[in-house]
């Protein structure tokens, strides 16, 4: 049961992180174009189910969402809920 959870995780953590990341990008280039935009709640939601790295990563490195402090505050909060709840896993199963 500990395994099945964690390994969930992690498949979780190996595609949500690059995901998050990407979208950043995208959403940075279309900003830049005057294109049609990604929602927040999307940069949010792919974030909050485990990219937290990869969001933060992403808003860090490409600068992109810096002025928001709803992403500056949200996003490395997150990451921090994220390594949380994995080492709770790890301790309680």
């Amino acid at each position: 049961m500990k395994t099945t959870i964690l390994i969930i995780i992690a498949v979780a953590a190996l595609v949500m992180n690059p995901v998050a990341f990407v979208l950043m990008g995208v959403d940075k280039k279309r900003a830049r174009k005057g294109a049609w935009r990604i929602p927040e709640k999307t940069l949010f939601l792919a974030t909050a189910c485990f990219g937290g790295l990869g969001g933060t990563l992403g808003m860090f490195l490409l600068r992109h969402k810096t002025k928001h402090w709803y992403f500056r505050l949200g996003f490395p909060a997150l990451l921090v809920l994220q390594v949380v709840v994995v080492a709770a896993l790890i301790v309680l199963l």
